[in-house]
């Protein structure tokens, strides 16, 4: 499937902001099913400077300085994506998840190696309640890793509502685990943090996820959804994608951005500026398919 991924982002000030440096991670990467054609970000004012180059963890980064005044800064990020449908995988053949922790601590693989990095608990994913005893019933001795991902993604599902406005993105685990509510990055923080729990690894995924209007009525502009799910590493399979948002296994409708650690180590747009005061964010987000995007 062939995507036109356009994702526009205004801010607005108070106050002049007089000099500005961004770091932007808005050009989709390259996974095993998934090629960014082309990707163009355009930015109003423009940069003074701007430098592209792969981060700690190859996601594609610009880092951007802006020196003209401004009241207002608009990031319009439009990318073309082709995105194949992911091979069915027999994820009860994965290895049993208690065998996983000391194979990781061993490290003996390149692959091991680089999945290693992503057990250990961050800010964002650090508890103080019991999640292993949250996820008791989800991974029993010897239960094949990939279902026991799968049932602890719709254990998050059923007992995380999503609910935009309760959170933001300083929100904590602890805090998402009292209100039993949150949006994506919430549902995959929780995810994380009980993945690591138990001693195995799994990273944030930052992205896109196309939305179907109801029977009947247009696609409304804007309405898709920057979107974030986990990625589980499941010997001898690799690593494989839950989005307990939805309770699926991704396929061919979710694009990915980036990865890392937490919602942290990839935001999409970050940065420091001189001036500015209080400011407000707009963002849209539009995911089509080629041929539906040149109708339009």
């Amino acid at each position: 499937m062939l995507y036109r991924v356009r994702h526009l982002t205004t801010y607005e000030y108070t106050r002049t902001v007089l000099s500005s440096q961004h770091i932007l991670r808005l050009r989709p990467r390259r996974t095993d099913n998934q090629v960014c054609t082309s990707s163009e970000v355009a930015m109003s004012p423009g940069p003074r400077r701007r430098a592209g180059r792969d981060d700690y963890f190859g996601n594609r980064m610009e880092i951007v300085t802006l020196e003209e005044p401004h009241e207002a800064l608009t990031i319009d990020a439009q990318s073309v994506v082709r995105v194949a449908r992911r091979r069915p995988r027999d994820i009860e053949m994965t290895q049993a998840w208690d065998t996983i922790p000391d194979d990781l601590a061993m490290a003996r693989s390149d692959a091991d190696i680089e999945a290693a990095q992503f057990m250990f608990d961050t800010a964002r994913t650090r508890a103080a309640h019991d999640l292993v005893a949250w996820a008791d019933g989800d991974f029993a001795p010897g239960r094949p890793v990939a279902l026991a991902a799968r049932d602890l993604m719709n254990r998050v599902r059923r007992e995380i509502r999503y609910k935009p406005g309760v959170t933001d993105v300083s929100t904590p685990v602890d805090r998402v685990l009292e209100l039993k509510a949150g949006v994506c990055q919430d549902q995959s923080h929780v995810m994380l943090a009980v993945l690591r729990a138990h001693g195995l690894s799994a990273r944030y995924v930052s992205g896109y996820l196309m939305t179907r209007p109801p029977p009947g009525r247009p696609k409304l502009q804007g309405a898709d959804q920057s979107h974030a799910w986990v990625q589980v590493w499941c010997p001898p399979l690799g690593w494989i994608d839950y989005d307990p948002t939805n309770g699926m296994l991704p396929d061919d409708e979710h694009i990915t951005l980036a990865y890392g650690r937490d919602y942290s180590d990839i935001s999409p747009i970050s940065g420091i500026m001189l001036g500015g005061g209080e400011h407000e964010v707009d963002v849209k987000v539009d995911v089509a398919p080629l041929d539906e995007a040149n109708a339009a």
